[in-house]
């Protein structure tokens, strides 16, 4: 029992900066993602709805109005 005790106690100076290192490092690639996507998405705002096809980009979601046929006959009977 003595003998992990004692191992216990002892420390390695080596692994001391591993986990900030990494950390930053995690960082700094969040960073460059982040970049990438605003570079990406500012490109594809300059490019016309034809372009954006030509590349296989799917178009803009744009807000659609869905009428299903007898709505107003539904709602007004309703009434």
């Amino acid at each position: 029992m003595a003998d992990t005790q004692t191992r216990a106690a002892r420390t390695s100076k080596r692994h001391l900066f591993g986990p900030s290192l990494k950390g930053v490092a995690m960082v700094i690639a969040e960073f460059r993602g982040w970049r990438r996507t605003v570079a990406r998405r500012r490109a594809q705002a300059d490019l016309t709805p034809d372009q954006l096809n030509d590349i296989g980009h799917p178009a803009a979601h744009r807000p659609a109005l869905d009428i299903k046929a007898g709505l107003i006959t539904n709602l007004m009977s309703m009434r």
